[in-house]
């Protein structure tokens, strides 16, 4: 498993691009991705609403159980991504990829992500 050294992950599995234009990128990592088993469908945050940093704003349905979705900050949703409403599967395929599920304007960032190599650790095992 290997985790882009570009991100920043949260401890509940998501992952986080750096901002672009104050617009960062969330999905989750191939780890959680792998412990979901085949995703079947996916219920993001609408566009216009309002993330709180370790909550819950969406979940995933898989095969084998329904997991929360929780937003690595703090913002509001600018995009969420239909492709992965349409074909779920994308999150197990591709999940740093084409299965990324939504994009936020970040008004606060916690300080608590962590890095690849930090992130990498904590779920060595």
């Amino acid at each position: 498993m290997s985790n882009p050294q570009q991100l920043r992950y949260s401890k509940e599995h998501e992952w986080l691009s750096g901002a672009e234009d104050g617009v960062s990128t969330v999905g989750i990592t191939e780890y959680a991705a792998n412990a979901l088993g085949d995703v079947v469908f996916a219920q993001l945050p609408e566009v216009g609403s309002e993330v709180t940093a370790g909550e819950t704003c969406g979940e995933l349905e898989s095969t084998k159980s329904v997991s929360d979705l929780y937003s690595p900050v703090t913002g509001v949703v600018t995009e969420a991504n239909q492709d992965v409403v349409d074909d779920p599967s994308l999150v197990n395929s591709a999940p740093f990829e084409g299965g990324w599920l939504f994009k936020v304007r970040v008004a606060e960032e916690p300080g608590d992500l962590l890095s690849a190599d930090e992130y990498t650790a904590q779920n060595a095992g």
